[in-house]
């Protein structure tokens, strides 16, 4: 993978590269962004150009060829620290960042971004799922992140600046993803071989928002069949929170008994209801009549205001977040579901 990959950013390529060439690159960023729009994949290629054997740091290139490259591309390169939250953790874990209980500060990503560099000229460590650091996860950060060691950089990647304290926001430097262009995401629909035809990947880049990884959640048939189930009770001007409720319950069950894969369809499910009332705002604060030409989902039904649509989007982030803090599902889809006709109906 080379620069040219990164299809969407071209224009944070060339702000990093003047940095780099003028050697005026910061030590801490936070990249902000929706997901699976590249931040992690731009992170990655900025490590490996930095640490390349055959290229200055200065020249912002990776060859893809050399022992740095190739150890970047593994993450097994020594002066690269890679953490990210665990599949069964629903925060990251304090130990990743400084070390367990009887190695404080000798372990870690704190730790290890402090220490000489081993190959390169330069450390570099990526937090990814940033938004998953909990109180004391981000509290252990700041000394590191507002005196970083020398030829070190630090990137956090998160979905808002907003989910990170202010503490934090203020010891880096805020680098704002925008959403991918249609024919960014088709093409990287085609290019993983996602979708069957060229007809398929814009349909789905269409509707996705500009990021991939909300694409491939409606280029699964099941998740396509239950946003029809989603969208015509959110649609009624009267709708049964019980029967969507046992719905959305059904829908999660049927991904069988591992909890992984029920909290991802249950994250997808309020993604989709989240992408309904972020519609029904856009079309109630809208009302010049800007004719339907298909191209877009429309949020049938909804006759509230751009109010109530803004509270109702606010609510499923609240549920989101409640999901992957391993909250009890049966009681939160009940919940969850019962605000959104309060919401709606108020």
């Amino acid at each position: 993978m080379t620069w040219s990959d990164i299809k969407g950013h071209e224009e944070l390529v060339e702000r990093f590269r003047r940095a780099v060439t003028r050697q005026r690159l910061a030590s801490t960023f936070l990249f902000v962004g929706p997901a699976g729009i590249g931040k992690m994949m731009f992170a990655r290629e900025l490590a490996k150009a930095l640490l390349c054997e055959q290229h200055h740091d200065t020249e912002m290139l990776a060859c893809d060829h050399c022992p740095a490259c190739l150890q970047v591309a593994a993450e097994s390169h020594p002066d690269l620290e890679i953490v990210s939250k665990p599949e069964d953790k629903s925060v990251i874990p304090i130990e990743l960042l400084i070390g367990d209980s009887d190695h404080r500060r000798r372990e870690g990503l704190c730790h290890n971004i402090s220490l000489t560099p081993f190959r390169g000229g330069r450390r570099i460590a990526i937090i990814n799922d940033a938004d998953f650091l909990n109180q004391e996860g981000a509290n252990s950060l700041l000394k590191t992140l507002e005196e970083p060691p020398p030829r070190s950089v630090i990137i956090l990647i998160s979905a808002s600046e907003q989910k990170q304290l202010p503490t934090i926001r203020s010891r880096c430097q805020v680098i704002r993803f925008r959403p991918l262009p249609e024919e960014v995401v088709a093409e990287a629909l085609l290019a993983t071989a996602s979708v069957a035809t060229v007809e398929d990947a814009r349909r789905l880049a269409k509707i996705s928002e500009g990021s991939v990884a909300r694409a491939l959640e409606f280029a699964d048939a099941a998740a396509a069949d239950f946003r029809q189930t989603l969208v015509s009770h959110l649609g009624k001007s009267d709708w049964s929170p019980q029967q969507l409720v046992g719905a959305i319950t059904a829908y999660v069950e049927e991904a069988g008994k591992d909890a992984t894969a029920r909290r991802t369809r249950l994250v997808n499910v309020i993604n989709q209801a989240a992408n309904y009332f972020r519609q029904a705002m856009r079309e109630a604060a809208d009302r010049t009549g800007r004719p339907d030409d298909g191209s877009s989902p429309r949020a049938v039904g909804w006759t509230g205001d751009a109010q109530q649509a803004s509270e109702c989007v606010q609510r499923c982030l609240a549920a989101q977040a409640h999901v992957l803090a391993n909250a009890n599902q049966a009681t939160l889809i009940e919940c969850w579901i019962d605000d959104l006709a309060a919401l709606a109906r108020a």
